[in-house]
């Protein structure tokens, strides 16, 4: 349980470290390149990878696809914290779990039995009622943590496949994509400093450290925990999107101040009884 609640605490704590950054004018693109820097290094000294295994028989389409999108999704990460919050952003992040599982229905004629559909529904509503502007909060823009919500659902979908490819171990194929994904950033960075002038800045190097300590954090705590619960994955599943919506709602409204109306609540409320219901579903297939 322990790594469970670690890894809950490092998800919601790179919300928490871009929230910050708002007061301190930094350049989100520096902060996620410098992000990557650390997820490597620590991706390489903690899990080894053996690149002598990979072979141009890797999926490298996907790796490549997850590569652009993880920096370009990030960004909106970002800016979806910055106008919306954390407690919407965090919620529309968990809730992209319903596009692979709508995925698998479209795609792959994957059975739904009442619960998945019971959850998909509720899900939806909960998303129309997260995102729903209070007439106070004119800087609402609920473009950014729609592209968060389908963003990470790819994503989601894209890991899948990778975890399917067994000739080579997960943390290798994340190690690849943590490669792809700064590669991607530093060239974001390397226009922006040539073409807009844009300085690298240390406040920008200081918070890539700490949001790159904490990602992977998040990603290696989550590992510790299904390898735990290795019979049961989908309490580590569940727990893991219900703790982050939970702690992201406590730290949002109490630490942050932000502003939700009552509908916003019950979008939040309804979130959690979609991802019950959905994990509820994996024991009637």
């Amino acid at each position: 349980m322990l790594f469970l609640i670690l890894s809950i605490i490092c998800s919601v704590a790179v919300g928490v470290i871009f929230k910050i950054t708002r007061n301190y004018n930094c350049n989100p693109f520096q902060i996620i390149a410098f992000n990557y820097v650390v997820a490597i290094a620590l991706c390489y000294f903690i899990f080894s990878p053996d690149m002598a295994q990979v072979t141009s028989e890797a999926p490298w389409n996907i790796y490549l696809a997850i590569g652009i999108l993880l920096p370009v999704v990030f960004q909106f990460l970002v800016l979806s914290i910055k106008h919306m919050g954390i407690v919407k952003t965090d919620a529309a992040q968990r809730l992209s779990l319903f596009i692979p599982i709508l995925a698998a229905w479209l795609l792959f004629d994957e059975e739904f039995n009442s619960y998945k559909i019971i959850g998909l529904i509720t899900g939806f509503i909960a998303l129309l009622l997260i995102l729903n502007k209070p007439s106070s909060n004119v800087q609402s823009r609920w473009v950014f943590p729609t592209v968060v919500l389908i963003g990470f659902g790819l994503i989601d979908i894209l890991f899948k496949q990778i975890a399917l490819y067994t000739a080579l171990p997960y943390t290798t194929s994340l190690f690849i994509v943590f490669d792809i994904a700064l590669a991607i950033s530093l060239f974001i960075v390397v226009y922006q400093s040539v073409v807009k002038k844009a300085r690298i800045e240390y406040k920008n190097l200081l918070f890539g450290i700490l949001t790159g300590i904490f990602n992977f954090g998040n990603i290696l705590f989550y590992l510790k925990a299904h390898k735990v619960f290795f019979e049961n994955p989908s309490t580590v599943f569940a727990s893991m999107n219900v703790g982050v919506i939970v702690l992201g709602t406590f730290v949002g409204v109490f630490f942050f101040k932000e502003k939700l109306s009552k509908l916003n609540f019950l979008g939040v409320f309804l979130a959690l009884i979609a991802i019950t219901f959905i994990v509820y579903s994996q024991f009637y297939l």
